[in-house]
């Protein structure tokens, strides 16, 4: 058995160890599921009316778990027929559900240890002194409609971290202990970046300092595309229902889909951009001579997801991609994804990114449009190009988009966690004539029909920007940060100079703020430093007055020692990390 499978083994059974403990505990709880997941477990229960379950509840729970576990009982496998198994669980009604919908002709499996019986397909780990009692920990608890159906009974769901060490159960919650410090959210708030309203979930306001980055992330991505060949465009953010038909996303996409209506028609707040990027190619009649053309557009789309899904700008429902589509003949594919390859690693690069990159090969859906042999040959296309390109990859079956396969990029950030940002697409079907018919005439003199390649790079400027703001704890890259360098005075008399040298910054292109409040010079320093962890600290006296210098403090993730600088040897030093996007300061 793989390790992974064994840790999903040891991981699976400790659940049923706590659903033992929690029935021991809290008589009358009825029990639904309880899965592995990827860094443990969770199960699901319908606590009594009269108990109010809670995180304050763990350690008793977590105490009668090594008492459970204490007692080295077996797991035992027994298969049974439906019948018997109705009756085994005729007091547990989300069991009786999951039987009553199983086919007659499936195998039914339980596990029993230590009197707790449940229904399950396992596997499941010999004896319970195969788990550690020391390597799992509850973590949370949340609510959770009964197969996800919110017309269904809401369940307390409780969360635990289970491994098979107690070292990695420690390491873990060290690696949890340091996301929470870099949470994005909690830094939005500290930093004054954004912050997103109740009443209004997904969509994200900015403020002045997270505008600022956001701008400067767009700004970067829009210089680069441009160098490599991109015209950009805008496209409407309503188009009516009939567009949205006939690409397909009105018919295996509109649940997801925001509707308004209009003079007794019905229109559609676009949920990608891809559509717009056609209209704009079949306004006029293009030659193989135009091909590629490579249509950018910084598209702010609108997703109905489900609140429950939303996590600050990491998952929102109002975003803006850095999107793409190419336009080209089938011959061009190879040499287009190259290119994007090449521009996608050149990005990761600057951000600290280019190591450990992953990419993954998505495969044809079952829920696609367009025939077999059309998917098989983009397929074969996109599998060709990654070779040109030399690409390695993994492959994600059926993980395809409706329209396409894809390569999607998953990038590794500073905690070891995995990001999938970058993507592209192969398309044969949005541009043929039983969707959007968009034609180019050929070297031949004929009508064809374009491939449409769908490609992002940061994927959507929100969530990379929050991916950002976790990787280096808030502390961004000189180039990217907000506030690039805080002047602050010794004392009230240098007010006039120190405003002298942040007019001198920023003419020279560089953000810079003259820190001159009545405050002290210490909690000035201290607020740049902590709150806003500006990259550099200008301090400025007498000494620097009257050489015209400034002593530099650089943030002390960079662990550059202070440093006197004549201010036109300064900025020269911050306007080459700037514009070198040095990815650090």
């Amino acid at each position: 058995m793989a390790v992974d499978e064994k840790l999903q083994t040891v991981r699976h059974s400790c659940s049923h160890v706590m659903a033992e403990a929690v029935l021991h505990l809290f008589p009358g709880t009825k029990i639904a599921i309880g899965p592995a997941i990827e860094t443990g477990f969770y199960y699901d229960f319908d606590f009594p009316k009269d108990t109010k379950f809670s995180d304050s509840d763990f350690p008793a729970v977590e105490k009668e778990m090594r008492k459970i576990l204490a007692g080295n009982h077996d797991f035992i496998r027994k298969e049974v027929s439906k019948e018997e198994a109705l009756d085994l669980f005729k007091d547990e009604p989300y069991k009786l559900d999951l039987i009553k919908n199983l086919a007659d002709t499936e195998v039914i499996s339980t596990y029993e240890q230590d009197g707790y019986l449940d229904l399950c397909r396992g596997p499941h780990v010999n004896n319970t002194k195969e788990i550690n009692q020391q390597a799992f920990k509850l973590m949370k608890t949340a609510g959770a409609y009964w197969h996800g159906d919110p017309t269904q009974p809401m369940l307390t769901r409780v969360y635990a971290a289970c491994f098979e060490k107690p070292n990695d159960l420690k390491d873990y919650l060290k690696m949890l202990e340091e996301a929470d410090r870099r949470d994005h959210r909690k830094l939005g708030i500290q930093m004054d970046l954004f912050h997103i309203e109740d009443e209004d979930p997904g969509q994200v306001f900015w403020h002045p300092n997270g505008w600022t980055m956001y701008l400067t992330l767009q700004d970067y991505m829009r210089d680069k595309i441009r160098k490599d060949g991109y015209l950009e465009v805008n496209t409407p953010a309503v188009m009516p229902r009939s567009l949205w038909e006939k690409s397909g996303h009105w018919g295996h996409y509109q649940k997801n889909m925001f509707v308004t209506e209009s003079e007794k028609r019905i229109f559609a707040i676009k949920p990608m951009n891809c559509p717009g990027a056609l209209e704009i190619f079949n306004t006029r009649t293009r030659s193989y001579k135009d091909l590629p053309l490579r249509l950018a557009e910084f598209g702010h789309c609108v997703r109905n997801e489900p609140s429950g899904t939303l996590h600050g700008t990491m998952r929102v429902r109002g975003f803006v991609q850095d999107d793409a589509h190419i336009l080209c003949t089938d011959e061009q594919i190879g040499s287009e994804v190259t290119k994007f390859c090449n521009l996608l690693k050149d990005v990761y690069k600057d951000f600290g990114f280019d190591k450990n990159l992953i990419v993954k090969f998505s495969t044809m859906p079952d829920d696609h449009v367009g025939d077999l042999e059309t998917w098989a040959h983009a397929e074969k296309a996109l599998a060709d190009a990654c070779k040109a390109a030399k690409l390695e990859y993994e492959i994600s079956p059926k993980e395809g988009a409706f329209y396409g396969p894809k390569l999607e990029f998953t990038l590794t950030d500073a905690l070891g966690r995995q990001w999938q940002c970058g993507t592209i697409q192969v398309d044969y079907q949005l541009p043929s004539a039983e969707r959007l018919n968009a034609e180019y005439i050929g070297a031949d003199n004929q009508k064809h029909h374009p491939v449409m390649l769908h490609r992002a790079v940061l994927g959507s400027i929100e969530r990379f920007l929050g991916i950002l703001i976790e990787n280096y704890a808030g502390a961004m890259p000189a180039w990217l940060h907000f506030e690039q360098a805080a002047i602050v005075p010794v004392g009230g008399g240098f007010t006039d100079y120190a405003q002298k040298v942040c007019s001198a910054m920023t003419a020279a292109g560089i953000r810079a703020n003259a820190y001159i409040s009545d405050d002290n010079m210490k909690n000035k320093i201290k607020f740049v430093t902590s709150e806003h962890k500006t990259p550099y600290i200008l301090v400025v006296g007498q000494k620097e007055q009257d050489e015209g210098t400034v002593t530099v403090r650089f943030r002390a993730d960079s662990n550059i020692p202070q440093k006197v600088y004549k201010l036109e040897e300064f900025v020269a030093y911050v306007q080459d990390k700037i514009s070198t996007h040095y990815n650090g300061i």
